[in-house]
């Protein structure tokens, strides 16, 4: 694979994301031409990726494992595309590819945008049926629900959603995507500007989550999952290679107690795999790291440490079961 990386800060701009998807669906009904079938589909994700992160946390909270196969990409990648090198012979043992650009390709040879993870591919077909990790987790919970394990927690209830969407929309926007924000800002106004909204989130949440266990209810939702994606990484990359240095997560008592909370349940920390998230984001991002070396802190032995959240109350799979 070639070693030559992307250019992720653009001199004198401020970071602005490609959100242009691929939108189709695989619904219950298969209104796009996709139905939910046991065994048809691939999730292709990577452990270094946060939103392929929350693919991985979903599909093990719901217990869609033997339903929907999962296939990883190593933790680097090159301007083109995300490799299997952590497989024999670097070949994805399901779909027999290098890069996930062949399934691109395969649905669309002229394919103009970049090539993401998460992505779920047709394996009858060999070609990418969707990228939009946004909708991909909220239709394992709703469109997947035949196939969930018993005891499966419902990660987007009904009647939470009126209140669950405005609180995920701001996460995305002010943490999950601000972090990034800072880091691939091209100016120091547009770092400054980024820095402040990620901290007034960062903030809003410490306060938020001081007298509730989990964002939303009394149980897990999706929610969770996207913010826990965000902390899991922030010490050990955000921090120092992204610029948001006002405080490490280990200094803010209420996020790290919830972050902590999250990494010991089933289902989240074991899906984590910090030498991959580092190596993805050290060694990628070649053009705000030029030297390519990985930092080998911090300590990461206390997210296993007591965190006390359980004196809030609530229960994190409700009336349901942790994943086996």
């Amino acid at each position: 694979m070639s070693n030559e990386g992307g250019v992720y800060s653009i001199p004198g701009q401020e970071f602005s994301r490609d959100t242009t998807y691929i939108t189709t669906r695989i619904t219950a009904d298969g209104r796009d031409g996709f139905p939910v079938e046991p065994g048809r589909y691939r999730l292709v994700a990577a452990r270094a990726c946060p939103w392929a992160n929350r693919t991985i946390i979903v599909r093990r909270l719901l217990g869609l494992d033997d339903v929907l196969s999962l296939g990883l990409t190593g933790p680097t990648h090159d301007k083109n595309s995300w490799t299997f090198d952590l497989d024999p012979d670097g070949l994805d043992p399901v779909l027999g590819i290098e890069r996930i650009q062949e399934a691109y390709l395969a649905r669309d040879p002229h394919y103009p945008r970049g090539i993401t993870v998460p992505v779920i591919v047709d394996t009858t077909t060999g070609k990418v049926v969707t990228n939009d990790y946004a909708q991909m987790t909220l239709d394992l919970s709703t469109e997947w629900r035949e196939h969930h394990r018993p005891g499966a927690p419902d990660l987007y209830p009904e009647h939470l959603r009126a209140e669950m969407d405005p609180i995920m929309r701001r996460i995305y926007t002010e943490v999950n995507n601000g972090v990034y924000r800072c880091g691939f800002a091209g100016s120091q106004e547009a770092y400054d500007d980024a820095y402040d909204r990620l901290w007034t989130a960062l903030d809003w949440l410490e306060d938020r989550l001081a007298t509730r266990r989990f964002l939303v209810g009394d149980t897990l939702t999706e929610a969770d999952v996207r913010l826990f994606t965000t902390l899991v990484r922030f010490d050990a990359v955000y921090h120092g290679h992204f610029k948001c240095n006002r405080s490490k997560l280990t200094e803010m008592p209420v996020l790290w107690a919830y972050a902590r909370d999250l990494f010991q349940t089933p289902g989240f920390g074991d899906t984590v795999d910090f030498d991959q998230i580092k190596a993805h984001y050290y060694v990628v991002h070649s053009d705000i790291n030029p030297s390519g070396i990985v930092p080998k802190g911090p300590d990461l032995a206390g997210w296993t440490t007591p965190h006390g959240r359980e004196s809030l109350g609530g229960r994190p799979f409700g009336d349901g079961t942790p994943p086996g």
